[in-house]
């Protein structure tokens, strides 16, 4: 059996069409690895996970990983939305009131009315939902900046928390509901434990995992998820290409709502009562875990998985100081350590990878 060797190419011809040059896949696994906006997170998860598994001797034990993880889910249940939004182009400053505010409707709702404790969760998602609805709507129909209509729902809802349930409760605090119809069912969807491999975790941890997973989808394979980047990447370039901006941004806005939602549950079926005043900052350490895992304060670009593991490098080091006995009031200085050095890192490699294109 005989064959005819394939044609090869004269140099002298410069008729025929150049061929590319191989690109070695080490390098273009390289290449994809800086590209990707949770790099920045995942080595700086890593140094913190070394630096107390060293310095904290039980840092790695089995309950103190569970206690870790419900630490970063807190946080994470909350990042997700709030870093597709950013992604979008937008912030929300109103969510670590919007929180309470969840827990609050619910609890008061199902107390005043004497009704099943399903009834008051019920109203809360609708009035979460509510008012992520109006920051979207008096964003795209006014074209205010986000930061200010959303620092007018925070004031807005921060002198409604404490407000109502003075007036309702005559205290800063709710009453108990524990003793009412449908609490132990919800506080098993919102604030119960697993057992896995004799190691307990809480709920909220699969919540958690449950929204980076559904999250990571709509981004990366879904038509929505490309009106989110391009949204984020330029609003009238986004519009020119008959991307439905004003629909997209207060779809962002429910999200953040949603998300609100489900942590105010958590909050009111782990410990019944309620303070008005909680959640006042916790915005802020929603956004940082976002910029820790790569989302840009400019829009067009991050990651639910990169918010993931921001939140992750919240729980590990809140709880780490704790384990290596250091004082807690430390936390907040190695937190603002971090979001600088995050961002740094973050911003080294994107030029990086924008060099080796």
């Amino acid at each position: 059996m005989s064959g005819t060797a394939p044609p090869t190419a004269d140099p002298a011809d410069d008729t025929q069409p150049p061929q590319p040059a191989a690109v070695p896949e080490s390098k273009g696994l390289a290449r994809r690895l800086l590209g990707r906006p949770e790099l920045g997170a995942v080595v700086g998860a890593v140094a913190v996970f070394v630096f107390f598994a060293f310095f904290a001797d039980s840092f790695l034990r089995a309950s103190s990983l569970s206690t870790v993880l419900y630490a970063s889910s807190t946080i994470g249940i909350m990042a997700v939305p709030v870093a597709l939004l950013m992604i979008g182009g937008e912030f929300d400053l109103s969510t670590g009131v919007m929180v309470t505010s969840s827990a609050l409707v619910s609890s008061m709702f199902s107390y005043q009315m004497t009704a099943n404790a399903w009834v008051g969760v019920g109203v809360s998602l609708l009035v979460t939902l509510a008012i992520g609805l109006f920051n979207g709507v008096v964003l795209t129909r006014t074209g205010l900046p986000s930061f200010i209509i959303t620092l007018g729902t925070f004031m807005m809802l921060t002198g409604l928390n404490l407000g109502l349930t003075k007036l309702i409760s005559g205290t800063v605090s709710t009453k108990g509901i524990s003793d009412m119809e449908g609490f132990e069912s919800a506080r098993a969807l919102f604030a119960s434990q697993l057992s896995i491999g004799g190691v307990d975790l809480q709920i909220t941890v699969v919540w958690w995992l449950v929204l980076v997973a559904l999250a990571t989808w709509v981004l990366l394979r879904t038509r929505v998820g490309n009106w989110i980047f391009a949204v984020g990447g330029g609003v009238e370039a986004a519009r020119a290409l008959g991307v439905p901006v004003s629909r997209v941004k207060i779809g962002l806005y429910m999200a953040v709502g949603l998300g609100a939602w489900i942590s105010g549950q958590h909050l009111l079926f782990s410990y019944d009562v309620v303070q008005s005043g909680e959640g006042v900052g916790n915005e802020l350490i929603y956004i940082a875990a976002a910029v820790i895992g790569g989302c840009l304060l400019t829009g067009g670009y991050g990651s639910a998985v990169g918010t993931a593991v921001g939140a992750l490098i919240f729980g590990m080091t809140s709880k780490g100081i704790v384990y290596a006995q250091w004082n807690p009031e430390w936390f907040k200085f190695f937190l603002g350590a971090m979001l600088l050095l995050a961002t740094l890192l973050n911003l080294w490699i994107r030029k990086r990878a924008e060099a080796s294109r």
